[in-house]
């Protein structure tokens, strides 16, 4: 299980890299590296995917440098961390709060 405070000393000690597919969403997406970081600086963990390969990783909600509410997908890879991507929340999978999913019909 991953420890927000781990992934808050990941960024403090800057081990923290980037994915190409986080680069090129967050930029289509306009949220810039210090978003994400305000995000998990300030944020909490609401989900946690430990089965996910080739490390575990878990969703964050927190707020942007700007204040808007964004999640960030993050691995815990043992002594670093990477961002696997960030978004901006909304309520057609998550409910009003933008932390608890929405059940899926299936």
């Amino acid at each position: 299980m991953i420890d927000i405070e781990t992934l808050r000393k990941y960024f403090q000690n800057d081990v923290i890299v980037i994915s190409e597919h986080a680069k090129n969403r967050c930029r289509e997406r306009n949220i810039k590296q210090k978003d994400i970081k305000y995000c998990v600086m300030s944020g909490e963990i609401i989900e946690q995917y430990s089965d996910d390969f080739p490390f575990p990783s878990c969703l964050i909600f927190g707020r942007a440098a700007d204040n808007r509410i964004i999640h960030a997908v993050i691995s815990d890879e043992g002594e670093s961390g990477r961002i696997i991507t960030a978004y901006i929340p909304n309520t057609t999978k998550f409910k009003n709060d933008l932390k608890t999913r929405k059940e899926c019909d299936l």
